[in-house]
């Protein structure tokens, strides 16, 4: 999720990203305000508020590393880099 946006900020729901073996033809919801129990993905935390969940159906089957820091530049992928500024913020 891009820094600059004008909506709400989602809640950082980890700084490191949750590596999933996602199936091919299966649709999932990626949990985009950080509110969700079961991290990566939503579990309707959202309700009430400004978010929804990114909704996708994988291609293949492979393993996906989903943004737990919500500030990737590559939407629910993480980019190795959005989360790093979040880690030196928490030590």
């Amino acid at each position: 999720m891009p820094d600059s946006h004008d909506g709400p900020l989602p809640r950082v729901a980890g700084t490191l990203p949750a590596p999933v073996r996602v199936s091919k033809g299966r649709t999932y919801q990626w949990c985009s305000c950080g509110l969700s129990q079961q991290h990566p993905f939503c579990d309707n935390s959202h309700a009430g508020t400004a978010f929804t969940p990114v909704i996708f159906t994988a291609r293949k089957d492979e393993i996906i590393f989903f943004c737990t820091c919500k500030h990737s530049q590559e939407g629910m992928v993480c980019d190795g880099r959005s989360h790093q500024p979040l880690q030196h913020r928490n030590t």
